[in-house]
């Protein structure tokens, strides 16, 4: 990531829209092009908002009183949007979210806000598994964490090779997950996903 003080001005971002509007062939003075740099500039900002956030901070607030809860914690179907970081083609799909908790949960739209937090930059499918898992390992410091991620990466679909319907699984296991084939596979029957995933 670069600071603050080294990216570019929103005007010239616009401007490098349309460099790319007339290097696909089309005038962006004309009128349905007119505000499309602006339009661009403004959908970046929410697609890219990943990179002004700290995705540990999503996870600061925890909560003890739980009983003595210290059972298997699973939020699935976590839609996630990002891009890919070769082509900046759409990535969509889902994550699924597990953690063995010690003494303390996190409230659960903390989870998804974790996956946005990653999701929400240039990403390689991999990369973005593994950073969602390593940081809730660090900062909740469970006895576990697992991760899945299913995503249709439009680079693949819509460009290249034109492969449709096709679903990219990742995962990464941490903790009791990793040890005990029996904690992972209670996992992933949670999750509607018994194949194989990471051991």
């Amino acid at each position: 990531m670069i600071d603050n003080k080294s990216r570019p001005s929103r005007e010239e971002a616009e401007e490098a829209v349309r460099t790319l509007l007339r290097w696909a062939g089309d005038d962006p003075e004309r009128e349905g092009l007119i505000d499309t740099p602006t339009r661009v500039t403004k959908a970046y900002g929410e697609w890219f908002r990943g990179y002004d956030q700290d995705p540990e901070a999503h996870l600061q607030r925890t909560f003890e009183e739980v009983d003595g809860y210290d059972e298997m914690v699973v939020l699935k179907d976590i839609r996630f949007e990002s891009f890919c970081e070769h082509h900046m083609a759409p990535i969509i799909g889902k994550a699924h979210v597990g953690y063995l908790p010690t003494d303390r949960v996190v409230g659960i739209s903390k989870l998804a806000r974790l996956v946005d937090a990653y999701g929400k930059r240039l990403q390689v499918q991999e990369k973005m598994t593994a950073q969602i898992a390593n940081t809730l390992q660090k900062v909740l410091q469970p006895r576990g964490v697992a991760v899945v991620l299913e995503g249709e990466h439009h680079c693949m679909s819509t460009r290249g090779i034109h492969k449709h319907g096709v679903t990219m699984v990742t995962s990464r296991m941490m903790g009791t997950f990793k040890t005990n084939s029996n904690t992972r596979q209670e996992f992933l029957k949670f999750i509607g996903n018994p194949a194989s995933c990471g051991s």
